[in-house]
């Protein structure tokens, strides 16, 4: 199966980019559906997929299963009732690996095997309003008229815990006209509370793989989700929802551990495991995105291939939009509003995008091989690394326990720290003034011999070559009559040189003054060696430096 491909230019005027092929476009096929009403499978062996439609049509009539292969319509069924959602899902283990389609319609399960109907599955009745059962007896024995039926009816709905049943809620609906040949033609007939199928979903029985036997998941207009076995078709687990729920996303094996997310209409997200729902208020809203125009519809796009997964969503604007995370990738314009959207593979491409317009129209794009998305192609806002979230350790005990102290105990905390810095700066102030003073320092104080010196030792031992580097940081002014002498233990070492005498210091320049240090010790220890920069006529330094001189391995050596 081939599809007619159009190759877009990259002026193309669907604004996506140049990433999305034009494969077929019919504004007059008549479909008229929504998304959970769409699907694609292969039901036929060939290796090609289908495409799955579960029709509208006009909302009272004309409702039908229609599948698509290529550009045309090969077959369709019709249904009895607007049917709420449509999947393909594997109901056993036989060769060749073909599988069945489900379509959820009112209050029934139609099951479809090589498109041919298999199996029907109708939802239990559910308990009918005592009170609802009297008025109606009284109506079919004929003690009340439709007028007074319809005032007990009324007042049951207001009050009554159990909901009214189908019949009298039409009844209600109906003019004063009408109501006499409607309880004419069902008085006699038994009362029956039937709900509807709102949502349908898959589950993996139990394993993981594609062509994996799957249960049916199906909510219902009674807050209720059911769990359906693939082969007898009989309820494998009830569970109940505080509202109706409205969609599904099914994860998971039954025979292992499974969870359903169910958004209601109540406006919360409801998380089911086994054996119940789980309503954590642990859930935060991670981030949230305004859009230019409200969403009609949406869609998973997954390509497991390139290991790529984001969301399609169609807008009231006329526009497809792809984002991952809060990232908008790739804006697709359409020639009307979107009502439903599928991704996957369609006769033999993967990436195959599927829509559905208002107006009835179908169209078909096709994801080039070539395309790639880049996070930041229409994101705009602060850097992607701002909506990393921080790994926050948790609370501990101790730090509850330290933050109630601080909280208990703040002033006097506050006091004993200024104290303490108070005496830190002090203390700090007095090393600071005795080094001044006492020259020990490796950079001069005064300001008419502003002078620096670093010190190098070179060697293994027992000879050491010690270089002192000099220099007078001064802007223009000489220094002269500057000597250095060694001050050290001379059971360790002995210096050849213990009193040097320095030439004039030019301003800027690095002046090496070199000598040798020979440790006379063999019990492999060392010592500090301290160097004084004197100025002739001066008793105390104007530089002071120690030296902490390396072990010898020379004499170790030997």
């Amino acid at each position: 199966m081939y599809l007619q491909v159009s190759a877009m230019s990259s002026g193309d005027s669907s604004g996506d980019g140049g990433k999305w092929l034009d494969a077929h476009y019919d504004p007059m096929a008549g479909l008229y559906t929504f998304s959970s009403c769409v699907d694609l499978a292969e039901l036929s062996g060939d290796g090609e997929s289908r495409l799955l439609v579960g029709d509208l049509g006009s909302g009272s009539a004309g409702m039908k299963l229609k599948v698509y292969r290529g550009t045309s319509l090969t077959s369709e069924s019709t249904l009895l009732d607007l049917p709420s959602g449509v999947v393909a899902f594997f109901m056993d283990l036989h060769e060749p690996r073909i599988p069945a389609v489900a379509v959820a319609s009112g209050p029934c399960i139609y099951v479809y095997k090589n498109l041919r109907p298999y199996f029907k599955f109708t939802l239990p009745s559910l308990q009918v309003n005592t009170l609802e059962q009297d008025v109606w007896q009284q109506v079919r024995e004929g003690q009340i008229d439709p007028l007074t039926l319809k005032e007990m009816l009324e007042s049951i709905r207001r009050k009554a815990d159990v909901p009214l049943s189908m019949r009298s809620l039409r009844f209600l609906s109906l003019d004063p006209d009408e109501m006499d040949d409607y309880v004419q033609l069902h008085k006699q007939q038994p009362i029956r509370r039937q709900t509807v199928i709102t949502c349908i979903s898959t589950l993996k029985k139990s394993t993981a793989d594609d062509d994996g036997v799957s249960c049916l998941v199906i909510g219902t207009e009674s807050c209720d989700v059911y769990v359906l076995d693939p082969e007898a078709f009989i309820i494998l687990s009830k569970m109940s929802l505080p509202a109706a729920p409205s969609f599904m996303d099914v994860t998971g094996q039954f025979d292992v551990e499974f969870r359903i997310t169910v958004a209601c209409r109540n406006g919360n997200i409801y998380i089911l495991r086994r054996p119940k729902e789980e309503n954590s208020p642990l859930g935060k809203r991670l981030w949230r995105t305004v859009l230019a125009a409200p969403i009609t519809t949406m869609a998973a796009m997954d390509l497991p291939t390139r290991g790529f997964q984001a969301v399609l969503l169609g807008l009231a604007n006329c526009e497809v939009q792809l984002y991952r995370d809060k990232n908008l990738l790739s804006t697709i314009k359409t020639p009307d509003v979107v009502t439903s959207i599928c991704f996957g593979r369609y006769g033999r491409e993967d990436g195959t995008l599927i829509m559905t317009t208002r107006a009835g129209g179908l169209i078909v794009k096709i994801l080039k091989r070539t395309a790639v998305f880049d996070d930041r192609d229409g994101a705009p806002g602060p850097p992607q690394a701002q909506s990393i979230r921080l790994n926050v350790p948790k609370k501990t005990k101790l730090y509850v326990d330290q933050t109630l102290r601080e909280r208990e105990s703040g002033a006097a905390m506050h006091r004993a720290f200024q104290m303490d810095l108070s005496r830190l700066r002090l203390a700090a102030a007095k090393a600071y003034v005795k080094a001044l003073e006492s020259s020990l320092t490796p950079v001069s104080s005064s300001l008419s011999e502003p002078l620096k010196m670093n010190a190098v030792v070179q060697g293994l031992g027992p000879t050491f070559k010690l270089t002192l580097n000099v220099q007078n940081t001064a802007a223009c002014r000489p220094v002269m009559n500057l000597a250095v002498s060694f001050l050290y233990d001379e059971s360790l070492y002995r210096v050849k040189n213990p009193f040097l005498r320095i030439p004039l210091l030019v301003p800027g320049l690095i002046y090496p003054i070199q000598t040798f240090v020979e440790c006379t010790s063999d019990k492999g220890i060392a010592d500090i060696i301290k160097v004084f920069v004197l100025h002739e006529g001066r008793s105390s330094p104007l530089l002071t430096a120690h030296i902490n001189m390396p072990v010898s391995e020379g004499l170790t050596l030997n």
